[in-house]
C-alpha cells in the first residue's frame, strides 16, 4: 500500500544513477501478475529496486526477464511465505473491510512499521496513511487477499549483482529474513542500517541513499554516458 511518494526523499539522489521508472503494483492480482504489469513500463535494461512486498515482485521480474535486469536491490523484504497466522489475519481483515468503509491503514498498523522512537510521529504516520488512502479500498483488498508464497528454494535462480538492505529495528521483517536472502542469492551483499524501522525510505532516506547510490555506481554492469 505504497505509492511513488514512498521514494520522494531519495528520488533526486537515485537519479544521479539514471532516470527513475516507478512500477504501479496496485492493480496486480498476484506477485506474478504484478511482475508482468511492472515490466511493461520498464526500460530495456535497468537496475531494479524492490521494497517490502515489492521485493517479492522484483525477484519474480528477475526470474522472468533475467536479461533485462542489470542489478537488484532488495530493501526490508523477505523470501518467506505468509505464516498461517498472517494468512488468517489478512483474510479476516479483508472480510471486515468488504462490509465496511475504508479510511486507509490504521494509525496503529502504521506505528508498527516505524522504529519505536517514531511510533508516535504524527507526520510520518500521516504520510504512510495517505499513500494507503490514495490507493484505496480495492487495491487494499487485492493486496490483502494474496497468498504470499516462499521463494527460498528459487533464490539461486538470481544471478545478477544483488544488494540486500535490512533495517536493524524492523518489526515487520527480521534480520534473519535478510540473511536468508543473502545466503540464497549467489554473491549477494547485505547491509544493515541502524536506527530505522521497516519504512526505510521515509525514516532514514539519507542513510539509504548512502548505501544504494555508491553501490549502483560501482556495479560493473552499469554504463554511464
Amino acid at each position: 500500500m505504497a505509492t511513488k511518494a514512498l521514494w520522494e526523499d531519495v528520488a533526486a539522489d537515485f537519479e544521479k544513477v539514471g532516470p527513475l521508472t516507478y512500477a504501479d503494483l496496485s492493480e496486480g492480482t498476484s506477485i506474478s501478475d504484478m511482475a508482468e504489469r511492472a515490466i511493461e513500463a520498464a526500460p530495456e535494461t535497468f537496475a531494479l529496486i524492490g521494497f517490502s512486498m515489492g521485493g517479492y515482485v522484483a525477484r519474480e521480474i528477475v526470474r522472468k526477464f533475467p536479461d533485462r535486469v542489470q542489478t537488484l536491490v532488495l530493501i526490508a523484504t523477505s523470501a518467506r511465505a505468509d505464516t498461517p497466522e498472517q494468512a488468517l489475519r489478512k483474510s479476516r481483515a479483508a472480510d471486515q473491510l468488504r462490509a465496511s468503509s475504508y479510511a486507509g491503514l490504521s494509525r496503529g498498523t502504521v506505528s508498527q512499521s516505524l522504529h519505536p522512537d517514531r511510533a508516535t510521529n504524527g507526520e510520518m504516520i500521516d504520510r504512510v496513511r495517505q499513500m494507503s488512502i490514495d490507493l484505496g479500498k480495492d487495491a487494499f483488498l487485492r493486496q490483502t487477499v494474496q497468498t504470499r508464497k516462499s521463494d527460498l528454494d528459487r533464490l539461486d535462480e538470481i544471478s545478477c549483482p544483488t544488494l540486500i538492505i535490512a533495517a536493524a529495528e524492523d518489526r515487520l521483517r527480521s534480520l534473519e529474513e535478510a540473511e536468508e536472502l543473502q545466503a540464497g542469492i549467489s554473491g549477494a551483499e547485505l547491509c544493515v542500517i541502524q536506527g530505522s524501522g521497516h519504512m526505510l525510505p521515509i525514516e532514514m532516506p539519507q542513510a539509504l541513499v548512502g548505501v544504494v547510490v555508491p553501490w549502483l555506481l560501482s556495479a560493473p554492469v552499469i554504463r554511464h554516458a
